[in-house]
């Protein structure tokens, strides 16, 4: 016979955390409605993300610029997050780590050049 007594700690836990995240959420909402803050006109309900109205289906492709900018800002955080850690570390890898993360840097900058050269950072 398993004793269900040993789960009771998690048990809980996951009703606290559960009461706790729906009184955040709906807590606020609440207080809104009561208070009269739920006043919706045209300037609040304007899209605010994209910058300009949606005008077409949302299950539409963007254009390939967007995910363009998206990998290069990723690979040049990582690169950036990789040097932090060779800086530290400079002393004890010496001369063989110096020069590959020297390489590795000339390979990402003549990337970069690439990427200039071609237009991917250009916005219209």
């Amino acid at each position: 016979m398993v004793d269900l007594s040993e789960y009771a700690p998690i048990l809980l836990f996951l009703a606290v955390a559960l009461s706790l995240s729906a009184l955040f959420v709906f807590l606020p909402m609440g207080v809104s409605r009561l208070t009269g803050t739920h006043q919706p006109d045209p300037e609040k309900l304007s899209e605010y993300e994209c910058g300009f109205p949606a005008f077409e289906d949302s299950r539409s492709q963007f254009d390939v610029r967007f995910y363009l900018v998206a990998i290069l800002f990723i690979i040049f955080d990582l690169e950036a997050a990789f040097l932090f850690p060779w800086a530290v570390s400079l002393g004890q890898i010496g001369w063989v780590g110096w020069s590959s993360m020297m390489i590795f840097l000339i390979i990402l900058t003549v990337g970069f050049i690439y990427e200039w050269k071609m237009g991917a950072l250009d916005w219209e």
